[in-house]
């Protein structure tokens, strides 16, 4: 007979028991946040920020040199997280690596002169470089964006342009006479718009049709096709912004614009058609220009109460004021108005991008230029152009299947 092996000091059922009991497991130590591996920190900030760009943080002098373990790995403290956090919010703003080293670097008052000193220098050595940017992209567009009528010129250019020398290009008049040659047909018929701008539009195919149109003229509004990328158009079934233009109009509402120059800039016929009536907040004939109308809101009180009885599915067009978008957002957000549909292009160089940021935030679909381009023409055509897509295409539902996000 084989005896069950027993445990010394144990017996019976107490060895049965003995054996049911819970073995603990262990846990992962936490990493202590004054002890983190340069894996940790990145896992800590996320964003997509890598160990390889920490590493190169270091090489310029963005971060500090870390400790290191007797095992020669880097070690992190906290304060190299919220270190490596500012770099990546900063970066995500738009500010190159050696702007931010000097902004972390400065100290809050003792350097603030200084520091703005040098970040107006870098400004104007960044519009140098947008400047001859756009001289290029101006040359570029001059070739690509001839339409097929020009096509056999436009040859003969390319060809001029291969034999052109270096030398020759300077001082020589080469290019002059070639654009000479090349602008010589623009005489010879009218321009064919949609065409030249199928050569230069970015990649659209994400995009629905109605926005495409919208994007388009809003190109040829202002000339500019770098401005595709900077306009935003909330997305979310919750806030699809053509979607609730496009019933908005159809029920015939109320249109209010933040001036008399975006209001004359509407297309009455049409809106005339649909069933809306125009409203305008700023009446006053003699302004002129966005300082003034940015003036005329502040100074005028019961003006910014009105704002606060707009009515209800309306939808706003702002192209100049952005301190009366801050107010219909803030608005918005207190639930005193329910607008269908904002319009938010402002001109300003500091209260516009962040009126718009906070536009961007609210729970009212939304079209808007992201930092400080704007202005009324550019609002007015948004709208126009919606309202020429509803008419030209009812049944269309093409921005419901094309994305989701801004």
């Amino acid at each position: 007979m084989i005896r069950k092996a027993e445990i010394p000091g144990c017996k019976g059922e107490e060895n049965s028991k003995l054996k049911t009991l819970p073995i603990p497991i262990p846990q992962s130590p936490v990493p202590s946040p004054n002890n983190l591996t340069i894996h940790e920190l990145t896992q800590l900030v996320g964003d997509e920020v890598t160990p390889r760009m920490v590493r190169h943080y270091h090489q310029l002098g963005l971060m500090p040199q870390p400790v290191r373990s007797p095992s020669n790995y880097r070690l992190y403290s906290e304060q190299d997280v919220q270190r490596l956090k500012r770099i990546v919010a900063l970066k995500r703003q738009g500010f190159q690596l050696s702007h931010i080293h000097k902004l972390l670097e400065v100290e809050p008052e003792s350097e603030k002169e200084t520091l703005m000193t040098q970040l107006q220098q870098q400004y104007r050595t960044v519009m140098q470089q947008i400047a001859q940017l756009r001289q290029t992209a101006t040359a570029l567009e001059g070739l690509i964006g001839r339409d097929q009528d020009c096509e056999i010129v436009q040859s003969e250019a390319l060809s001029q342009l291969k034999q052109l020398e270096v030398e020759a290009q300077v001082g020589l008049g080469g290019l002059e006479l070639l654009w000479n040659n090349l602008d010589a047909e623009v005489h010879a018929h009218p321009e064919a718009f949609e065409e030249s701008l199928q050569r230069l539009l970015p990649d659209l195919s994400d995009r629905s049709e109605i926005e495409i149109d919208l994007l388009s003229q809003l190109v040829l509004a202002c000339g500019d096709v770098s401005l595709v990328p900077f306009v935003c158009l909330s997305k979310s079934p919750e806030q699809n912004a053509i979607a609730a233009a496009r019933q908005a109009l159809k029920s015939s509402c109320a249109i209010v614009a933040d001036t008399t120059m975006v209001a004359t800039s509407l297309d009455r016929t049409r809106l005339t058609h649909l069933g809306c009536r125009i409203e305008t907040l700023i009446e006053n004939p003699h302004i002129h220009n966005a300082s003034e109308v940015e003036q005329e809101f502040w100074r005028n009180h019961p003006l910014q109460e009105r704002v606060n009885q707009l009515p209800k599915d309306c939808i706003i067009v702002i192209g100049y004021a952005p301190s009366m978008l801050i107010a219909i957002s803030e608005a918005v957000k207190k639930g005193t108005i329910q607008p269908s549909l904002i319009i938010g292009m402002p001109i300003g160089f500091s209260h516009a991008p962040a009126a718009k940021r906070q536009l961007m935030k609210s729970a009212i679909p939304y079209i808007t230029i992201k930092g400080t381009i704007g202005g009324g023409l550019l609002a007015a055509t948004t709208l126009n152009s919606l309202v020429a897509s509803l008419l030209s295409k009812p049944d269309c539902h093409c921005y419901l299947k094309k994305g989701t996000g801004d």
